[in-house]
């Protein structure tokens, strides 16, 4: 009996040995499941997130992917390292401060108490003119859609420094030498199998000089400038240039100022201070006068503004005294101004527009050629939201009082016009190369942007079977021609 007992009680406790080793068993698959399908789920997620992340950045570089050439040294950075050379024809005895922080310039350190306040006094430089294709390459450099693949590229940047080279060929009577380097870049150009894809048509450059300077029209020592871009192939190419010319492959960008910022709050800061800057001189003008240029409205513009209390006048003749080349200088004068005189100099466009637009000055033009027909991506097709237009059309019987029409706008009007240019700032800077500015694009950013386009419409031309050439460096010979439309 107390053997049965003792079977009986074994057994029991055996089963229930094994219903507790069974039930463990069956919890424990059952965690092992959920664990397996919860990893499968995270990893499953994770895939997911990772290909969306992929396909929002393959989308956001869709249609913008640009592949840079990498052209023998002779082209671009032989200047930075020869800088001495490039002094000829600038308005400096030595560029080689100007190569530094990248083609920005020195910093400039002593802001005079202009910049305080906004957070920007870091982002400052004394930056020259000449240097937009500097300026330019580098940011290129950091652009964030770069093909390191030329087949998958919607365009090509050739980063040939085409102002700086010819600036030391300009003043030479021997036009074999002014044309040799262009001619070598376009024989390095057409031999790479980029240049075959759509005989150069996908292809651009940045000039710092203005466009006519390699527009050149007929060999003969006594005609300015190189022909580089009337020679067949360069034909082919879009240049990005200060100041475009009349011919359809020539587009203005904004020439650079002095200010860089780093960050979108910079901007911000800046454009607040402007819009609460007190502005004591109804207009200005900086600047020289060209009494060697027949017909030049200079003299007309500094004698009407030398005969107004309302008008501040800066002399930039050479010896004059007055600090022209320094940015603070000319910064404090034009955001002490309601409005700028802009009318043409040497050439139809100034870096002077910019300048002024960056302190807050609207500008007044004398010329459709100084801006409405330049800087097409940049400004309005609205002239009259920002700026004042005052047509010449013969300066010898040319009797408007200037003075008079800008006193004939009313206060409202005027602050009106002014805060367009304040909202167009990031239009015309170009932003430090590290720096992001969110919401705004900078003129880099417009400028990349319009050639996409271009090159893009010559890509649609040539899959609809159409000739792209049809138009594609054709001259415009009204371009800069007075006519109703700017009037």
């Amino acid at each position: 009996m107390e053997k049965h007992a003792m079977f009986t009680r074994t057994c029991y406790y055996h089963h229930q040995l094994c219903f507790a080793f069974l039930f463990s068993f069956l919890f424990f698959t059952l965690l092992l499941c959920f664990h397996y399908s919860s990893t499968f789920n995270n990893a499953a997620t994770f895939l997911l997130n990772n290909n969306k992340q992929l396909n929002s950045i393959t989308d956001f570089c869709t249609g913008r992917y640009v592949y840079i050439h990498e052209l023998p040294t002779r082209f671009n950075y032989y200047f930075l390292q020869n800088c001495n050379s490039l002094t000829r024809g600038t308005d400096t005895p030595n560029m080689c401060p100007y190569m530094e922080n990248l083609g920005f310039g020195p910093k400039i350190h002593d802001t005079q108490g202009l910049f305080n306040n906004t957070g920007s006094s870091s982002s400052w430089y004394a930056t020259n003119q000449f240097l937009l294709e500097v300026i330019f390459h580098n940011k290129m450099r950091k652009y964030e859609c770069l093909a390191n693949d030329s087949s998958l590229a919607n365009a090509i940047f050739v980063p040939y420094y085409a102002g700086l080279d010819v600036s030391q060929f300009l003043w030479v009577s021997n036009i074999t030498v002014r044309d040799s380097s262009g001619k070598e870049l376009l024989q390095w150009l057409v031999e790479r199998d980029e240049w075959k894809k759509m005989w150069g048509m996908d292809h651009f450059l940045v000039s710092g000089r203005i466009s006519w300077d390699l527009r050149r029209q007929f060999d003969n020592e006594s005609y300015w400038g190189s022909k580089f871009r009337f020679l067949p192939e360069s034909m082919n190419m879009s240049m990005l240039a200060v100041e475009a010319s009349s011919w359809k492959n020539d587009y203005a960008i904004p020439y650079p100022t002095s200010f860089h910022p780093s960050s979108q709050s910079e901007v911000l800061q800046w454009q607040s201070k402007m819009r609460l800057q007190k502005r004591p001189y109804l207009f200005t003008f900086t600047g020289a006068p060209r009494p060697e240029l027949d017909g030049s409205i200079r003299g007309a513009v500094i004698e009407q503004c030398l005969g107004s209390s309302a008008c501040k006048f800066i002399n930039c003749s050479y010896g004059s005294g007055e600090k022209c080349d320094d940015p603070v200088s000319v910064m404090k004068v034009f955001s002490n101004s309601v409005f700028c005189l802009q009318p043409p100099g040497d050439s139809y466009t100034r870096r002077s527009i910019f300048d002024s637009m960056l302190a807050g000055c609207v500008p007044v033009f004398f010329h459709p050629g100084t801006a409405y027909s330049q800087y097409e991506w940049f400004l309005p097709n609205n002239r009259t939201k920002y700026s004042v237009y005052i047509p010449v059309k013969d300066v010898k019987e040319w009797n408007v009082n200037v003075e008079k029409v800008l006193m004939g706008i009313s206060q409202d009007d005027a602050v009106a016009m002014r805060e367009e240019v304040i909202k167009l700032i990031p239009n015309i800077i170009y932003a430090n190369l590290e720096s992001k500015l969110d919401k705004f694009e900078d003129a880099f950013d417009l400028a990349v942007k319009g050639i996409l386009e271009r090159v893009e419409e010559v890509r649609e031309a040539m899959k609809n079977g159409r000739d792209p050439s049809i138009g594609f460096a054709d001259e415009d010979h009204y371009k800069y021609t007075f006519s109703d439309n700017h009037s």
